[in-house]
């Protein structure tokens, strides 16, 4: 039950209400109180659809920008800078009077105290709520080999894509210095594992990199002689868009030179290569630079929401909710976007933009019934959450993508158009799709890729934090040491 309406219902006479109140922060005319988890497309879109609402958001987020996680390969490719894809969530919420940005990784969630914990560094934040949204989203899967992230980094976040950028062009750097053929193969074979549309597009990025953009600036090696491999333990490739789609997707790859492998398992990856299970029986494919771009699993968050709510949870860690997107027990708790399992939703920003919109009508509507004119509240209270599949789409190269769009099925340059609009469409703010168009034209017009910047930072941090090891905790306060006038 939400804390406003214990209030309403029971009145001062209830002392655990006024209890509950007062360890909020709460008293006379205080606002309802929401907090968002996750600055993802959920937590966004939940937080500014309640711009008008009488109500006070906190937004807590571990990192300070809104990520276009779909494009995050292009800044891997060197095609955006991370500032296209990733502006500030503060910039995003300045005008939002009702709504403050709080940084820290959520480390803890008290339904029954109605509060969320969160630290950043050495500091620790405890924040109460009378509604909670939870769009925390989902990171990505090894399948139980979490060792394989340190020589195959995911395409989750804005680390991973820049230690990619410093991994695929530093391969052509070092294959242009070594004098040992097979050191020289080696680092010119990319391997790109999961034949989703992030591996299918990384892929042909990869290759468009090596034939296009680099092919005349190199005297010792020609990257047009590099080798990219798409490797999937599945049997098809973009196996959600249909067989007819993904064999014009693999068609399309061969093309420009990918080699598409499938029925094959990952059973091992190292610094030089990876170790692949297939028909044949068990091989290995030597490869400096691995894209790791093979499922997701859910926020740890839905863990620790299902153990205090009694909910269940699926494989993929993500959390059972009811038809209006609520925990059992707890209709004061939304969860949103990747992190929910129901129906078979698939998790793609359109489901978290959606679901995050909802939550934040049903939290109005919530309100308005409590209000003295509830004709506010409309017909919106109590609907279960309705999904509208708005189709998914996937570039292969440049002028060439495949997209589904409810019972159309569309290939080549016209779906490379409809994938142009809609992804400028949904990118933050005027000026990031203003500078994104304009390093589109760039690219896929000329050759040229304007963000290759490369720094040792980039390619060794996650070795180096490896290295520090699992005491290790970063912080901006001096740590007490010896004397060094001693």
């Amino acid at each position: 039950m939400l804390i406003a309406e214990h209030l309403i219902s029971k009145g001062p006479e209830d002392p655990d209400a006024a209890d509950r109140s007062n360890a909020q922060g709460g008293g006379a005319g205080r606002r309802h109180q929401v907090v968002v988890i996750g600055s993802g497309f959920g937590g966004l879109f939940t937080t500014q659809a309640l711009k008008r609402a009488d109500v006070d958001v906190t937004l807590i987020a571990k990192t300070t920008h809104h990520l276009f996680q779909p494009l995050l390969y292009q800044v891997a490719t060197g095609i955006l800078s991370e500032g296209e894809i990733a502006p500030s969530t503060r910039e995003i919420l300045r005008r939002q009077r009702n709504s403050r940005v709080l940084l820290g990784e959520v480390t803890d969630v008290d339904l029954a105290n109605h509060t969320v914990t969160s630290t950043v560094l050495d500091q620790t934040s405890v924040t109460a709520y009378d509604s909670l949204v939870v769009a925390a989203g989902a990171g990505q899967s090894y399948f139980g080999n979490d060792h394989f992230a340190r020589f195959a980094p995911g395409m989750k976040s804005i680390d991973d894509a820049l230690e990619l950028r410093g991994r695929i062009f530093s391969s052509f750097e070092m294959a242009e210095l070594v004098e040992d053929e097979e050191q020289r193969t080696r680092l010119l074979t990319f391997v790109v594992v999961g034949a989703g549309p992030t591996g299918v597009e990384m892929a042909g990025q990869i290759a468009e990199l090596s034939h296009r953009t680099l092919r005349h600036e190199f005297r010792r090696i020609d990257p047009r002689q590099a080798r990219v491999i798409l490797l999937d333990a599945a049997s098809s490739v973009l196996g959600s868009f249909g067989d007819s789609l993904g064999a014009k997707a693999v068609a399309r790859l061969g093309q420009i030179g990918v080699e598409v492998q499938l029925g094959a398992k990952v059973v091992g990856v190292d610094r030089t290569g990876i170790e692949v299970e297939d028909a044949q029986g068990r091989r290995r494919i030597e490869s400096v630079c691995k894209v790791w771009a093979a499922g997701v699993s859910a926020s740890p968050l839905g863990a620790l929401l299902a153990k205090q709510s009694g909910a269940g949870l699926d494989r993929a860690g993500r959390i059972e909710v009811l038809p209006d997107l609520t925990l059992p027990g707890h209709p004061e708790v939304f969860v949103v976007g990747d992190m929910i399992a129901l129906d078979g939703l698939p998790g793609v920003a359109q489901l978290a933009i959606q679901g995050g919109r909802y939550a934040a009508r049903q939290i109005e509507a919530r309100l308005a019934r409590k209000s003295p004119d509830r004709r506010q509240a409309g017909n919106v209270y109590g609907q279960p959450f309705e999904y509208h599949d708005k189709g998914s789409m996937a570039t292969i190269s440049r002028f060439s993508a495949v997209a589904t769009i409810g019972r159309l099925r569309l290939s080549g340059f016209t779906a490379w158009l409809m994938w142009l609009a809609v992804h400028l469409v949904y990118i933050i703010g005027f000026k990031h799709r203003l500078t994104t168009l304009l390093h589109w034209a760039v690219s896929f017009v000329g050759r040229g890729r304007s963000e290759r910047t490369v720094t040792q930072q980039q390619i060794f941090a996650r070795q180096a934090i490896d290295q520090l090891g699992e005491d290790f905790t970063p912080t901006l306060s001096p740590r007490p040491g010896p004397d060094p006038r001693t």
